[in-house]
């Protein structure tokens, strides 16, 4: 893997964001270090949808860990490799299923970030759609049927009743094949509206059965709902792998907002939902599908308000008993993420100052011996051994970058001095009276 990006763009994404403490949209991988093993595992998983199964994946880390970090890189990894995807974050608005359409709400914001590589900033469902048409339409011409004829129209409308009675037999699939062949209809006679109506029942966003109807200008039995949605992407995940694509694979981060919903009985229902998913993927239930959610420690294992709150639940996901430190079964539904290595964190410094160094055009003075400072300085700091985590180093490393190559007369070793990592704060000038030196609150 090239560690310095091609383009200044993505260069700029992954230091801005490194700098806020935030995981890069972007060129994630050209920062990619340690967890081989676990990014072997998820290749798997990968391989496992295309061939027509389906994944599910707890990835555990607490905050700063790199949870959201794998997350993102497991994105652009199924990117490349022809996957569909699709990523939200949990909120109190948006959770697996609510009183006042929470669920409909996160599938919403699936649908709206559903990407494909050629589009991968979102907004990619009705490009999938005209791609299935495309396909159907370029078949029929390489068997020499001319695209103005009757014959063509015909044809092509066999093939479409073809693929869409196959998605008919699925759960709400006579409803999502009914909306699919209106869209094609709207494409064929040019009627943009038709074309548009369909988008809207695909995304969830008619309120009545009534307004769908209009809308699609025929009978619709079923709306998109809390109670549906989840079908629905099964349905999109089946139509991508018709499409052409790999599979449809999801990503659902900030699982926290879950363990915090102060009604028991929403938290319930919510991981009644996750179970239900759990439960499908792991039987086989769903082709084509992967889902990925990022959660803390304590969301997890939390008797009380944790996913472990429900029984079942937590026989699905609890580790093997035989697992220990350095013996771990990676084939698990839940993925716990170990603290990277000093060695590892190391290489991550020395990346991101290559990188700091050609986005900015200027010759580093931060040289490996003055990184492996940095990083001994960092891991000083009062419970480094049990906290640290790589989103909090790169906060610090990034801004001692930007100053270093702002203010040219400064030192690295300057600059570190000007902080007590022993205690993570600057240094105080002020003399304390000794008096009250041993006097402790």
């Amino acid at each position: 893997m090239d560690r310095i990006p091609k383009r200044r763009k993505v260069s700029q994404a992954i230091l801005q964001s490194l700098g806020s403490g935030l995981v890069p949209r972007k060129g994630v991988e050209h920062i990619a270090v340690g967890r081989q093993a676990e990014m072997a595992e998820l290749q798997n998983d990968l391989d496992i949808i295309f061939d027509g199964g389906a994944a599910f994946r707890l990835i555990v880390g607490r905050y700063g860990a790199g949870k959201s970090f794998m997350l993102q890189l497991l994105r652009n990894h199924a990117l490349n490799q022809r996957f569909v995807v699709a990523d939200a974050d949990f909120s109190p608005q948006r959770r697996l299923t609510g009183s006042k359409g929470e669920g409909l709400a996160l599938y919403r914001e699936l649908l709206g970030n559903l990407s494909t590589k050629t589009r991968p900033d979102g907004n990619a469902l009705g490009a999938l759609i005209e791609k299935w048409i495309s396909n159907l339409q370029s078949r029929l011409a390489r068997d020499g049927i001319a695209a103005d004829s009757d014959e063509f129209d015909r044809k092509l409308n066999g093939l479409v009743h073809q693929v869409l009675g196959e998605i008919e037999t699925m759960i709400h699939g006579y409803d999502f094949a009914n909306v699919l062949n209106a869209y094609t209809r709207g494409h064929r006679q040019g009627d943009d509206e038709l074309k548009a109506a369909a988008l809207r029942w695909l995304r969830g966003e008619y309120h009545s059965k009534t307004e769908a109807r209009r809308g699609l200008r025929g009978d619709v039995r079923v709306m998109i709902d809390d109670a549906t949605w989840y079908d629905n992407l099964k349905l999109i995940a089946y139509f991508a792998r018709q499409v052409g694509y790999r599979g449809l694979v999801i990503f659902l981060d900030e699982a926290v907002n879950l363990s915090k919903l102060s009604n028991r009985a929403a938290r319930d229902n919510n991981y009644l939902r996750l179970l239900a998913m759990v439960n499908d993927t792991l039987q086989g239930n769903a082709e084509h599908l992967g889902i990925y959610i990022g959660a803390t420690p304590e969301s997890v294992e939390d008797q009380r308000r944790g996913f472990f709150s429900n029984e079942a639940l937590e026989t699905r996901l609890r580790e093997s008993r035989f697992s220990a430190e350095g013996l771990r079964d990676l084939s698990g539904p839940l993925l716990r993420l170990d603290v990277l290595h000093e060695d590892e964190l190391l290489q991550l410094l020395q990346t991101v100052r290559d990188i700091h160094a050609w986005h900015h055009r200027y010759e580093s003075r931060v040289d490996d011996r003055a990184t492996n400072l940095f990083l001994n300085e960092v891991q000083g700091r009062v419970g480094a051994d049990s906290l640290l985590t790589p989103r909090e180093v790169l906060l610090d490393f990034v801004s001692l970058l930007n100053l270093l190559r702002q203010h040219r007369r400064q030192s690295f070793e300057s600059l570190l001095d000007r902080v007590d990592y022993a205690t993570g704060a600057p240094p105080t000038e002020e003399a304390v009276d000794p008096l009250f030196a041993d006097f402790a609150i």
